[in-house]
């Protein structure tokens, strides 16, 4: 199974440098799993930049993967990992449902390289 954190999936549909990376998680739905955290950062964001309804087609397209509620083990789980490492709360909600749901992590998030699980591209800068 495969988790992209919310950093994947605004580089995937924004069109940006690391698109490509996270083009085989994302697409391959039968394996994809969704947090409903990254539901809210995805539609959060996208409203700040485009509209509500390019946000709503987003999430269409998130959905056709399985989402994930944040239970309360994987919520207990998270703040155990946020103390460990250091996380915030998001982040750590979304490691811990790629751990409780024996996932990869996929992320270009600089704070999530060095964890078990996870396949890490670094973000490229833009010029």
């Amino acid at each position: 199974m495969n988790l992209v954190d919310t950093s994947g999936w605004i580089e995937y549909f924004f069109g940006e440098s690391n698109a490509k990376y996270f083009t085989l998680p994302i697409e391959a739905t039968d394996q994809l799993l969704v947090p409903v955290t990254c539901l809210y950062e995805v539609f959060k964001k996208i409203n700040i930049v485009a509209n509500e309804a390019q946000a709503l087609q987003a999430i269409a397209q998130m959905k056709q993967g399985t989402v994930v509620d944040t239970t309360e083990d994987i919520a207990l789980s998270a703040a155990l990992i946020s103390l460990k490492h250091k996380l915030p709360m998001a982040d750590s909600i979304i490691y811990a449902t790629s751990r409780a749901n024996a996932a990869t992590l996929w992320t270009q998030d600089d704070h999530f390289s060095a964890l078990p699980g996870v396949k890490y591209k670094m973000a490229r800068t833009k010029k």
